[in-house]
């Protein structure tokens, strides 16, 4: 019923994967991995899961449900969950024959499949796989769900050495200082015309002089702004685990200062703007101009590339 696979990792080290899979009349009814640094602890772990398994009504007891109900399970109890990821999530949901499977069924060839039945780019592919691979995560070791985490890994490690999944190509695009004058110009009309609309050329001055990203212009307070200390608290900032509750006091110069300081304090937040809302002033900015391929996220690029720039 277990079995025990040595494979070598990146770092020459060995890692010992076991499996515990269970059939019933031809059917897997259950199947569990957990891998570990020595052989003898796979051991003991199959020896303690095969015992567990075999008392009465011990596999009966353990749920067994579709993928679909485990999405749902974890978008419904993730506290916080970014908009990307709920889409995805929920595409698969809706679109894929794999949510239509149990967590039992789930093996690294249907991972693999699911993957190569998604019409998108490879590093498109990569990011359904990363969402996906977060709900197996927390499935096996919170719910006792037999969905195996390894199936993933597996799976993304294959289909990377066959070119179908890849990391997200890294943008070089910076605005030019004629496109910049452009955008200043068209904003300030608007303004002219609209004075309750949204800042944008002081949003776009603060996002290149502060580096900050779209979100976080967004969220910033009046309360985390220490114009003294010339800084200010960057609130759940994006980070590569979780961003949620990842604050970090983050220095500003004296340009971004500047333009805070000619904000109203008409509330809590410095700019209260959707981040929606600029990104799409931005975007229809950019159309109307005949701006092409320039992104809100490319004025923190720049304003990084300028910062290294003068050293």
């Amino acid at each position: 019923m277990g079995s025990i696979i040595a494979r070598k990792r990146k770092d020459g080290t060995s890692g010992y994967l076991a499996q515990i899979v269970i059939k019933r009349k031809g059917q897997i009814v259950h199947r569990e991995a957990q891998t570990f640094d020595r052989r003898q602890a796979a051991k003991a772990w199959i020896a303690l899961r095969e015992s567990q398994l075999t008392e009465s009504e011990g596999l009966e007891r353990r749920e067994d449900p579709l993928l679909s109900a485990v999405i749902d399970r974890y978008v419904a109890e993730s506290n916080h969950i970014g908009k990307t990821k709920a889409q995805v999530l929920n595409s698969i949901r809706e679109n894929y024959d794999i949510s239509r499977l149990r967590c039992s069924q789930i093996d690294t060839a249907a991972v693999v499949q699911f993957a190569l039945t998604i019409d998108v780019s490879p590093q498109t592919r990569q990011n359904y796989l990363s969402h996906l691979g977060a709900v197996f995560t927390v499935a096996q070791p919170a719910w006792r769900y037999p969905l195996s985490q390894t199936a993933v890994k597996e799976a993304m490690t294959l289909l990377k050495r066959l070119g179908r999944i890849s990391k997200s190509n890294q943008r070089t695009r910076r605005p030019t200082l004629d496109e910049l004058d452009r955008l200043m110009t068209h904003f300030q009309k608007i303004r002219l015309r609209r004075p309750k609309s949204a800042p944008m050329p002081k949003i776009i001055g603060f996002a290149i002089f502060s580096t900050r990203r779209q979100d976080e212009i967004a969220r910033a307070m009046w309360n985390d702004y220490e114009k003294e200390a010339g800084r200010m608290m960057v609130r759940d900032m994006k980070d590569p685990g979780d961003k949620i509750g990842n604050d970090v006091l983050c220095e500003i110069p004296s340009e971004a200062i500047a333009i805070v300081d000619s904000m109203p304090k008409a509330g809590e937040l410095i700019f209260p703007y959707s981040a929606d809302a600029i990104s799409a002033a931005f975007t229809r900015a950019c159309k109307i101009l005949g701006i092409e391929d320039l992104h809100f996220h490319d004025l923190r690029h720049d304003g990084i590339s300028r910062l290294f720039e003068m050293g």
